[in-house]
C-alpha cells in the first residue's frame, strides 16, 4: 500500500513530463510470489541480483488513478493505492511470531481447554503483538463458564454458535475476556487482579464450562488472531530509486486472518 498527498496531483497535472516513479525491493529471499497491480506496476523479473526486486509505475495510468479518487474523494488528504502483494511461507517453526498449543479434556458434561502460547521475540524483536483474540465455540447449552487468568468481561453475540471470547494482550499478560450469554450477566473481573507471574510473552490460558448432555463429535477448534506493528514477518524492507521523490514515512504492520487449531 502506497499514500500520496492530495497536493500531487496538481504537481502531476502541471508537469506534462513527470520523472517515473521506481522502488526496489530488498531483503526479499523468503518472498515465494509478488503480485504487482498490472494495471499500475512495471516490473523486471529477470533482474539479476536474487535479494532485490525494481518496480516502477505506469505514469499515465498513475496520474489517471489519482485524477479520479481527487474526484471522487476532494477533501481527502491523501489516496491509499494498494500497488503490491506478495507471499512468504516457511517450514520453520520459530519464523511464526507466536507458537500455540492447545489440548481439550472432556469428563462427563465437563470440557476443558488450555492453550499454551509463546512469542517469538526473535523473529520480530520490535513488534507489540496487540488485539490477540482467541475465539472458542461452545454448545448452546454451555453454562459455568471459568477462565484462568481472569480478565474483564466483553459480550459477544454471535450466531448460530455462542462464542467465548478470550482477549489476551502478550506483553502485559493480562488474562482472558469471558464471554456473556444473551439475557444472563457476567460478573467483570478487575484486570489488577490478572495473574502477572508468568514470564511476559509466553504461559497458558484455560477455560472451562460445563453442558446439560456430555458432548459429542470431535473437540472444538481454536481460532486466533493478532496484530503486530513495527515490523514485517518477510524482513523485506522498501527503497525509492532515484532522487526525483521521496518517502515521508514507511510503516509495517501486518495481521492474521482466521488462524484455527485443532485441539
Amino acid at each position: 500500500m502506497m499514500s500520496f498527498p492530495a497536493g500531487i496531483t496538481r504537481i502531476f497535472t502541471a508537469n506534462p513530463n513527470v520523472p517515473v516513479l521506481s522502488f526496489r525491493l530488498v531483503n526479499i529471499s523468503r518472498i515465494d510470489h509478488f503480485l504487482p497491480n498490472q494495471k499500475l506496476l512495471y516490473s523486471d523479473p529477470s533482474q539479476s541480483d536474487p535479494d532485490t526486486r525494481d518496480f516502477w509505475f505506469n505514469m499515465q495510468a498513475l496520474q489517471l488513478y489519482l485524477q479520479r479518487e481527487a474526484e471522487l474523494n476532494p477533501q481527502a488528504s491523501y489516496y491509499n493505492i494498494g500497488v503490491l502483494k506478495y507471499q512468504v511461507s516457511s517450514q520453520d517453526p520459530g519464523r511464526a511470531p507466536l507458537l500455540l498449543s492447545a489440548e481439550c479434556q472432556r469428563s462427563g458434561t465437563v470440557t476443558r481447554v488450555s492453550l499454551d502460547y509463546h512469542c517469538c521475540p526473535a523473529t520480530a524483536p520490535s513488534t507489540q503483538l496487540t488485539a490477540v483474540q482467541v475465539l472458542l465455540p461452545l454448545d448452546h447449552t454451555a453454562a459455568d463458564v471459568q477462565c484462568q487468568p481472569p480478565a474483564s468481561c466483553c459480550c459477544l453475540f454471535l450466531s448460530p454458535e455462542l462464542f467465548v471470547s478470550l482477549l489476551h494482550k502478550l506483553n502485559e499478560c493480562t488474562g482472558w475476556v469471558t464471554k456473556a450469554f444473551p439475557h444472563k450477566s457476567v460478573k467483570s473481573v478487575d484486570p489488577k487482579t490478572s495473574v502477572r507471574s508468568c514470564v511476559p510473552g509466553s504461559g497458558t490460558l484455560c477455560a472451562s464450562w460445563q453442558c446439560l448432555e456430555a458432548p459429542r463429535g470431535p473437540p472444538p477448534s481454536l481460532a486466533v488472531q493478532f496484530v503486530g506493528s513495527g515490523t514485517s514477518l518477510s524482513g523485506m524492507d522498501v527503497e525509492l530509486v532515484g532522487t526525483r521523490y521521496r518517502m515521508s514515512l514507511v510503516k509495517k504492520r501486518f495481521a492474521t486472518g482466521d488462524t484455527n487449531i485443532l485441539i
